[in-house]
């Protein structure tokens, strides 16, 4: 039987054989010192997915790459679907005992690390206590390059655009993290609306800010690619070198957590540019300060909204050109809004407790509700989870809003007191548990507190045990010595905790007294 002459499933992998093909000869990729061309990356990937291959991954095997933002986890983006395989981009923020975990429930039959990494992956793989071969990248002896070169370049057609692409791991909306699946045809849809939203083009230069393990870089690694602009990889963030490469190399794109952007754009290596620069920013609204410094350094900024279950951003603050002239506070309050769907989502909604949609009125306040291609197929070998987050078609996000008049929504409280900070995701569930297993602590309440530089940092209510003493500082070293740095509590305030009357601690009267400074700390 002849394939049919009107379809080819949808897959990201295809955005590089057309810019090998379509832009071969030009670069596609800077890393330090390292040039690819886009028909040498092509080839390099082919190649990569050889020594996959050569090491006994088969279709559906489970590929983890631990890595910063480095051509390495680039390649990774098109290698491992190469193979045929599953590829799951680990968090380089976490603890080994978190990827250990990761390890076991996505049951991954290879790690490749970078170099930089190296103790987090042994001991992560000695904590999961499994055979897990390990594939190391960089350093004296570069076992994933020697395996490169040698092997026979390899690529696997993607029969089914809905198979199972990757799983991103949440970073702590829950005590221990889901896999969240994506997939070919997802990945492929949204990639194109990033290109799209963002006004990438064949002469467009992406400055890798943005950790390409978060939601697999809001698939900027295949929209890039599929524009057949130039990735610059940056492996670690420091403002002086994001604006060295605004200058020098030619910049024109990058998305930033907020904190990223506010300290790139008040360092001292900050100065106006001569040509426009686009940033995208998620987590938290820009305020008046931040837009007014933007607008002062040729910078400009599009606000979006997204989970790691919508492959990143699933809503955009879509800027309308009438808006132009209003006052920069006015400016403000439209540009913190979530707005509407991307170009290739369903519209998103807000909707009450019974699934219906609430009225546009910029009051009434319901759950956001997202569906579409752009949606995951579900979380990994969790199907209550699954359903639980998508009872009647459509997901669920956890989060609070209301919905304009003009359709654009707009979050007003997180419903599962989510702490975001940095970009990174922090679940206060998580963080008390290990509060509470001090000897001392009887009960334990994590709730946000602004934070100028992260935007949001974690502060611990503590009860103590009648008879029993820990100071603020012996809470916070037990806490480090479980958690990632970024989870760890920066205030301990002790003394009993508000509670409802069915026992469950206000968390709102905990925020709210932080706001006001209505608390005592006491260290002892």
């Amino acid at each position: 039987m002849q394939p049919p002459f009107n379809y080819a499933p949808l897959t990201p992998t295809a955005f590089l054989r057309r810019a090998a093909y379509v832009f071969g000869d030009r670069i596609g990729v800077i890393d330090g010192d390292r040039r690819f061309t886009y028909a040498a990356f092509h080839e390099r990937c082919q190649r990569f997915a050889g020594a996959l291959r050569a090491t006994g991954i088969r279709p559906g095997d489970r590929v983890a790459v631990l890595a910063g933002n480095t051509h390495m986890l680039l390649a990774a983006h098109y290698a491992v679907p190469f193979a045929g395989a599953v590829l799951v981009a680990l968090n380089t923020r976490i603890t080994a005992s978190d990827i250990a975990y990761i390890l076991r429930h996505a049951g991954v039959s290879l790690l490749i690390y970078d170099d930089d990494f190296r103790a987090t992956a042994e001991n992560a793989r000695a904590e999961a206590a499994t055979d897990v071969p390990l594939l190391r990248s960089g350093g004296g002896d570069d076992e994933l390059e020697a395996a490169i070169a040698g092997a026979e370049p390899f690529e696997h057609e993607a029969a089914d655009e809905r198979g199972m692409l990757a799983i991103n791991y949440t970073s702590g909306t829950t005590a221990r993290p889901k896999g969240v699946m994506y997939h070919h045809r997802g990945a492929y849809l949204q990639a194109l609306a990033m290109a799209t939203h963002m006004g990438l083009t064949s002469d467009s230069v992406y400055l890798w800010t943005l950790p390409m393990f978060h939601c697999n870089g809001w698939c900027f690694p295949w929209a890039v690619t599929a524009m057949g602009g130039i990735h610059v990889c940056l492996r670690k963030f420091d403002p002086a070198t994001i604006w060295r490469h605004m200058r020098e190399s030619g910049v024109t794109h990058f998305c930033a957590a907020p904190t990223v952007l506010t300290m790139t754009v008040w360092d001292p290596a900050s100065s106006p540019m001569t040509r426009p620069v686009r940033i995208a920013t998620g987590g938290a609204p820009p305020t008046p300060a931040l837009l007014e410094r933007l607008s002062d350094l040729g910078l400009d900024i599009t606000h979006l909204y997204g989970l790691t279950e919508t492959y990143g951003p699933a809503g955009i603050c879509e800027w309308r050109s009438e808006w132009n002239g209003v006052s920069m506070e006015r400016q403000a309050r439209l540009k913190a809004r979530q707005g509407v769907a991307n170009a290739i989502g369903e519209t998103i909604r807000v909707v009450d407790a019974q699934g219906r949609d609430v009225p546009r009125d910029a009051t009434t306040m319901g759950e956001i509700a997202i569906r579409g291609n752009n949606v995951m197929l579900g979380y990994y070998d969790d199907e209550a989870a699954t359903r639980k987050a998508c009872p009647d078609g459509w997901f669920r996000t956890g989060d609070l809003g209301v919905c304009h008049p003009d359709g654009y929504i707009e979050l007003r409280d997180r419903a599962k007191d989510i702490i975001i900070s940095g970009g990174e995701n922090i679940s206060s569930v998580e963080v008390e548990q290990v509060l509470t297993q001090h000897p001392s602590v009887l009960e334990a309440a994590v709730v946000a507190a602004p934070d100028e530089k992260w935007g949001e940092v974690p502060v611990a209510f503590v009860a103590l045990k009648d008879g029993a003493s820990a100071s603020a500082g012996d809470l916070i070293d037990h806490a480090r010595a479980a958690l990632a740095r970024f989870k760890v509590p920066k205030r301990v305030v002790f003394g009993t905790l508000p509670k409802t009357s069915t026992g469950k601690v206000q968390k709102t009267t905990l925020r709210a007294r932080l706001r006001t400074g209505d608390h005592v700390e006491r260290e002892r």
